[in-house]
């Protein structure tokens, strides 16, 4: 399948903030094993050589393979209706080639489960270049803490997946989170940190808002 061109152009070892949504704000993930599944398939799809689906790939052992990835994920966050990725290109074309697996990869896999046919995601994902430290600080707060600033709970909130336990636990993951914890002296005072961030987030929530914030 061709990979869709786009207007921005994506740099090796540049920070992007990569997300969409549903079609008519629709869900994404209905239930937990969707969103496993979602989460998944950000670790499997993330490899230059590796083709096919989910369900293929899941009987191959690459344990002894040396893998190369084509993307760093630095903080990620599946809402029901809604995801956000904090994204470093490592591989030429790798965010578009990683986000075109993971798109299209999800929207086969939704549509055949639940017996429906159409586009799942809102258009093409939407990409914004990370210009300046502060803003990609603040955008990790945001990204790991999405499900708070939108307040969500009861069913919705089983169905939120993120990296925020990796920050949180410093258990290992899909992320790298080197360039975000290096840049605090303890774990606790990243946490301060994003709970500080949180109170202005829940204020201003909307992407076009955060951009206004930390772009001043």
């Amino acid at each position: 399948l061709e990979v869709p061109v786009r207007k921005i152009k994506f740099v090796k070892g540049e920070y992007y903030h990569i997300y969409n949504r549903g079609v008519d704000k629709r869900s994404i993930v209905c239930d937990p094993y969707d969103s496993n599944r979602f989460v998944q398939s950000l670790d499997v799809f993330n490899d230059t050589e590796l083709t096919g689906s989910l369900y293929e790939l899941s009987f191959i052992t690459s344990k002894n393979k040396s893998r190369k990835k084509l993307v760093d994920i630095i903080a990620y966050c599946l809402n029901p209706n809604h995801f956000h990725f904090i994204l470093e290109q490592i591989s030429p074309d790798g965010i578009s080639k990683f986000m075109h697996r993971i798109s299209g990869g999800h929207s086969w896999y939704f549509n055949n489960k639940y017996k429906r046919k159409g586009a799942l995601f809102q258009g093409v994902f939407k990409a914004k270049h990370i210009l300046g430290n502060d803003y990609l600080l603040h955008l990790s707060a945001y990204v790991n803490l999405n499900d708070q600033v939108h307040k969500l709970g009861g069913p919705a909130a089983k169905l939120v997946r993120s990296s925020w336990p990796e920050y949180f636990t410093g258990e290992k993951g899909l992320c790298n989170k080197g360039i975000i914890k290096k840049q605090f002296k303890t774990q606790q005072e990243y946490e301060k940190f994003c709970e500080t961030s949180l109170l202005l987030m829940v204020e201003k929530k909307t992407d076009a808002e955060l951009d206004a914030i930390y772009h001043e």
